[in-house]
């Protein structure tokens, strides 16, 4: 079992930056192709951003993708998501979500695809 333990949520003004962690145990990490999901409540839980096992490929959602930033350190078992020009709208509960790398196709996309999952970290952005 893998576990994965977000950090490093919190309050910040919009326009203001925020990193969130996600720390893994449990199996190697460099196996596991790793994604940010994000979701409200009631709501559908939504893509954010994702990044291979090796890290050489990334992955943004459209909403996101030239304010945030993915990045990873094998090393250290951690998986980074950098948050800039933060909007009210990105307000949300953040978690990471892990795949195991296997040939074929990531489908970073879908968090059914993701076998294992943090708890979340809360990101409120304040107008």
């Amino acid at each position: 079992q893998m576990q994965l333990l977000e950090s490093g949520g919190g309050l910040v003004q919009a326009g203001g930056s925020l990193r969130v962690s996600c720390a893994a145990s449990g199996h190697t990490f460099s196996n596991y192709n790793i994604a940010w999901f994000r979701q409200d409540p009631g709501k559908v839980r939504e893509f954010v951003a994702a990044i291979t096992n090796t890290g050489t490929s990334t992955y943004y959602a459209d909403s996101v993708k030239t304010r945030f930033t993915i990045s990873r350190d094998n090393a250290k078992n951690t998986v980074y998501l950098q948050m800039n020009r933060l909007k009210p709208e990105d307000t949300s509960v953040y978690y990471c979500a892990a795949d195991r790398a296997k040939s074929g196709i990531y489908h970073f996309r879908s968090a059914a695809a993701h076998d294992f999952w943090g708890q979340g970290t809360q990101v409120t952005v304040s107008s």
